[in-house]
C-alpha cells in the first residue's frame, strides 16, 4: 500500500491515513523512519481496532530534509529515529511535536518562540547501558520494537572513552574473560571523558561476597586494558551493593562550569556531555530571593547555582544513591532532604513560602496530587524540567489553571538523533 506521511509525532514515527473506508476517514498509520512529504510503499507490520503500525519497505518519493544515516546499526537499533534527517531538521520536528503536544493534549496553544539549546549530534552521551550475552558473547542493544538482542561494536552517540570501553569489552568477551553471570553493563564518563565508572548487572542472586567479586574481577581485567577505568560496581538489578577499584571508585567526580558532583553508582545525572552548563543556566536563569525550592534534585546539579543566588536552598530527592550524592554536594546555603516530593509537600507545620520552586521529575511527571498542592503553593515562579512532553502538558494545564502563566518555553535537546525532547518551561504568577 502506499502512504504520504503528513507529519512527525512523539515516538519517532511519521503519521499518515489510510484510503477512506465505509465509515469514513482512513485508519491512522505510523511508520517508523521517515519524513514528511515523503511517499512511500509500506506493509502492515501491527493492526489495531483504531491504527495500524507499519514498515516503510520502499520510498517512491523522497524529502529534500533526508540525509544517508551514519551509523551502521541504524534502521536495526532501536536506539536511534531521526538519523536519517539533518541536525537542524531534528529539531524542527521536535519543536513541532512540542506544539502539537501542549495544544492536543492540554489544550496549550503556544504562540511565542520555543528558544532551541542545540547540542553536538554525535559523541553526546556521558552514560551508555548495554546488554551482554555470552553464548556466544555479544554486546549491544534491542533490535527495533523486539527484545532481541543487536550486537554493536561502536556507538557514534556515545563519548569516545565509552566507544573504547565498548570495544574493549568485546575484546575481553571474544577471550572469554568476561563473568557469564554478568548481563548488563553501563559506562558512566566524566566531564573531561578521561575517567569511567562502570556498573555491572549480574543475572544471578547472592550476597554482597558475589558481588565483590564479579566486580573485582571485571575491574582486574578491563583496567589491564584500560587504566581510565576508576571503578566497577555490582548490582543484583537494583541497588549498588559493592563496588571495587582504587578509593572512591563507587562515584566519579564531574565538573561543571559551577561546581563539581560527586555522582555514585546508581546516582542519576543529566546524560549529555555538551549542554549540562547551558541547562543549568536557562533553567535558573534570573532566579534569586531568599529561599528556592529544588524537588527532584538528584544529586544537586540546579541546587549549587541556586545556592549562589538564594539565601537559602530546600533540595527534595527520593532516590537512595541520589540523595547521600546531595547532601555530599551541597553547599552551605543547600538544604539536603531525603524524601519523595509528595511526601515533603503533605509534610505537616508551618514554613515560609519559596519565591521560586524548581522541578526534574522523571518521565511520569508530576502528577495530578503533586501539580495541584505545588500549585497551591503559590511561589512567584516556578521553572518546569521535562523529558516528557504529554505529561509536562498535563502538569502545566493543572497549574495554568490556578493562575499561572507561561513566561518562557525552550528546548534543550539533550538527546540528538532520538525523539526525546527535554523542555525547560518558566512560569509566573
Amino acid at each position: 500500500m502506499k502512504l504520504t506521511i503528513e507529519k512527525m509525532v512523539y515516538g519517532g514515527d511519521g503519521l499518515a491515513h489510510l484510503p477512506p473506508d465505509s465509515s469514513g476517514r482512513g485508519k491512522t498509520a505510523f511508520v517508523p523512519f521517515v519524513l514528511p512529504g515523503e511517499e512511500v510503499e509500506a506493509s502492515i507490520a501491527e493492526e489495531k481496532p483504531g491504527f495500524i503500525r507499519a514498515k516503510a519497505e520502499q520510498t517512491v518519493a523522497t524529502s529534500p530534509q533526508r540525509v544517508e544515516a551514519p551509523c551502521p546499526y541504524f534502521l536495526r537499533c532501536g536506539g536511534c529515529h531521526y538519523q536519517h534527517t539533518s541536525y537542524e531538521n531534528q529539531l524542527a520536528i521536535k519543536s513541532q511535536i512540542l506544539r502539537e503536544t501542549l495544544l492536543r493534549t492540554a489544550k496549550i496553544d503556544w504562540k511565542g518562540e520555543i528558544q532551541t539549546l542545540a547540542s553536538p549530534p554525535w559523541n553526546y552521551r556521558n552514560r551508555t547501558r548495554m546488554k551482554m550475552q555470552h553464548t556466544p558473547f555479544s554486546l549491544g542493544y534491542y533490535r527495533f520494537n523486539s527484545h532481541e538482542l543487536l550486537p554493536v561494536e561502536v556507538c557514534p552517540i556515545s563519548s569516545k572513552l565509552i566507544n573504547t570501553a565498548i570495544e574493549m569489552t568485546w575484546k575481553l568477551g571474544r577471550a572469554d574473560a568476561v563473568e557469564n553471570t554478568i548481563v548488563e553493563i553501563e559506562f558512566f564518563a566524566n566531564a573531561d571523558d578521561d575517567r569511567l565508572l562502570i556498573e555491572i548487572y549480574l543475572s544471578a542472586k547472592g550476597n554482597d561476597s558475589l558481588l565483590e567479586k564479579s566486580a573485582a574481577k571485571f575491574f582486574k581485567s578491563l583496567a589491564k586494558e584500560l587504566p581510565e577505568v576508576s571503578g566497577v560496581a555490582a548490582f543484583f538489578n537494583g541497588p549498588a551493593a559493592q563496588s571495587f577499584g582504587y578509593e572512591g571508585a563507587d562515584s566519579l567526580q564531574y565538573k561543571t562550569g559551577v561546581a563539581e558532583f560527586r555522582v555514585s553508582a546508581g546516582s542519576f545525572f543529566q546524560v549529555n556531555r555538551f549542554l549540562i552548563d547551558d541547562l543549568v543556566k536557562t533553567a535558573t536563569a534570573h532566579a534569586s530571593g531568599s529561599l528556592a525550592w529544588d524537588l527532584y534534585a538528584g544529586v544537586g546539579l540546579f541546587s549549587a547555582t541556586l545556592g549562589k543566588t538564594f539565601e537559602r536552598v530546600i533540595a527534595v530527592e527520593a532516590g537512595t544513591a541520589s540523595a547521600d550524592d546531595l547532601k555530599h554536594n551541597a553547599p552551605r546555603a543547600v538544604k539536603a532532604i531525603q524524601a519523595t516530593t509528595e511526601a515533603f509537600l503533605n509534610s505537616k507545620g508551618k514554613r515560609p513560602k519559596p519565591d521560586f520552586i524548581l522541578v526534574d521529575p522523571p518521565r511520569a511527571g508530576l502528577g495530578q496530587a503533586v501539580a495541584k498542592r505545588l500549585a497551591a503553593i503559590e511561589a512567584g515562579a516556578i521553572t518546569y524540567v521535562s523529558c516528557d512532553p504529554a505529561t509536562l502538558a498535563r502538569d502545566l494545564r493543572v497549574l495554568l489553571d490556578s493562575g499561572y502563566k507561561i513566561e518562557q518555553i525552550h528546548l534543550a535537546d539533550l538527546f540528538p538523533q532520538t525523539f526525546h525532547i527535554e523542555t525547560i518551561v518558566r512560569l509566573s504568577r
